[in-house]
């Protein structure tokens, strides 16, 4: 497996702290594989190392609790710094007390979940300024190329468009086995994770909601839409039920729901957002007869990739109409419409057309899946093939 520095080298600073290292991100993002990675840099210098995973039934049998938890480590440390490696620890009762028992001692504690909740409540409320997060996401485009080599494989920007990033789905030889391992990962995600977890009894409407939401990724959305939508089949449904189940999708890293900035009241609008799927295989394995969404998909991918990039990302509704992505870093803004194609006139018209207005003080960028460079004086096109393996937008394309 490749050595993700991208996310490796912001954890390194921070290796003899004393504040815990969180690292979440959604399940079989290469979060474990990244924890491997930090504790053999550490296991080069010591070996007082204390590594455990949550999800082997030989731990969760024998530490049942945080309290047993600090018992074991206690029992197995050595002499001196000790390093502690917790992988999906959120399945642990009492986790957080443990946690907060042992970095009052000599350790340096680093563990990872699937959930957002362990970044919320109050378990952060008292840890406030005594930990530092970090998201992992599945492979952008340039982790798959560098993975691919590795394997021996070629993976197509088109692929990468309808399939996604989860790095394992690269190790199957057939697609037929990748597509039962996304399948599987999608149940395992969405009936473990979630069903399971927060004790959904209406289950035939949360699957629709999942469904609904997954397949209509890169799209405004409110939370009555999405209700009215869903009262066609399940007429019992409310608001308040559809905004609590959006919340455990992005609390399990599924979606991300992106806010619509006005111009016209210089703020954000609270009830409209855009959602955008972690991974768009989760739009694409619920496509019938091969007929993948790749419009939706490839705003999706630019997305992913801009918050790779490090952006604060935000949809701007310029006058009426819509620029996907207002892209900020440090003082710089980038107005970033995103199109399939803009090779017929009325989708050049159109994509053109939305930057009207806006000033020439920050970029306006147009990425496509075009050959052809459609830049003009004022907007820059980006081909999307050399966006993917852009590491900013300032890069030359």
């Amino acid at each position: 497996m490749i050595l993700r520095e991208h996310y490796i080298g912001k954890v390194r600073e921070f290796y003899e702290s004393d504040l815990i290292k969180i690292i979440t991100g959604i399940r079989r993002s290469g979060k474990s594989v990244i924890l491997q990675h930090i504790m053999a840099e550490i296991k080069e210098k010591t070996d007082n190392v204390i590594y455990l995973n949550f999800e082997d039934k030989r731990v969760s049998a024998n530490i049942k609790d945080g309290n047993s938890l600090i018992e074991y480590v206690e029992a197995q440390k050595k002499e001196g710094k000790c390093y502690l490696f917790f992988d999906e620890i959120q399945t642990l009762d009492n986790w957080q007390d443990a946690c907060k028992t042992l970095r009052l001692y000599d350790y340096s504690l680093f563990i990872t979940g699937s959930n957002s909740k362990l970044l919320s409540g109050e378990f952060t409320k008292e840890l406030s300024g005594r930990y530092v997060s970090f998201r992992v996401r599945p492979f952008v485009y340039k982790e798959i190329i560098e993975y691919a080599k590795e394997l021996g494989k070629e993976v197509t920007v088109t692929d990468y468009l309808v399939w996604g990033g989860f790095p394992k789905r690269f190790e199957f030889s057939s697609h037929e086995a990748m597509l039962r391992y996304l399948e599987d990962l999608d149940d395992t995600i969405i009936i473990n994770d979630l069903l399971h977890r927060y004790k959904i009894r209406k289950e035939s409407l949360f699957r629709s909601l999942v469904n609904f939401v997954l397949r209509s990724n890169s799209r405004i959305f409110s939370a009555k839409s999405i209700h009215d939508y869903i009262k066609k089949e399940h007429a019992n449904c409310s608001v308040n039920t559809i905004m609590k189940y959006l919340g455990y999708l992005e609390e399990a890293y599924i979606i991300e729901s992106v806010k619509q900035y006005s111009t016209k009241t210089k703020k954000e609008l609270s009830f409209y957002m855009k959602i955008y799927n972690t991974d768009v295989a989760f739009n694409s394995i619920r496509c019938m007869d091969n007929r993948y969404d790749l419009t939706h998909n490839l705003e999706n991918v630019v997305y992913n990739e801009l918050i790779y990039m490090g952006y604060n990302i935000s949809v701007y509704n310029n006058a009426g109409k819509e620029i996907d992505f207002l892209a900020q870093k440090g003082n710089k803004k980038y107005y970033i419409q995103v199109a399939y194609s803009v090779a017929e006139d009325k989708a050049y018209t159109r994509e053109f057309g939305a930057f009207n207005g806006i000033d020439n003080l920050s970029q306006k960028i147009l990425i496509t899946n075009d050959e052809l460079d459609y830049s003009t004086s004022v907007i820059r096109h980006i081909k999307l093939k050399d966006f993917l393996l852009m590491n900013s937008l300032d890069d030359k394309s």
